[in-house]
């Protein structure tokens, strides 16, 4: 799995973008995409762990974890 760190993300919208600790591309975030009970939401600059899958729009993290 990659790593990176989320840039921002908006509770209101449901999406965001992580930076990746490689130096690509940001990555689209969804909540959907966040692995975790209850409410799925990332604060910026928290580490996270994720998979790239090719999204509508170009690539997209998925099964997104804090770490």
């Amino acid at each position: 799995m990659a790593t990176g760190t989320v840039k921002w993300f908006s509770n209101d919208k449901g999406y965001g973008f992580i930076t990746p600790d490689d130096s690509g591309q940001d990555l689209f975030v969804h909540h959907s995409a966040i692995q975790s009970d209850g409410f799925r939401s990332l604060a910026e600059g928290a580490k996270v762990s994720y998979e790239t899958e090719e999204g509508r729009k170009g690539p997209a993290a998925a099964n997104v974890k804090v770490i």
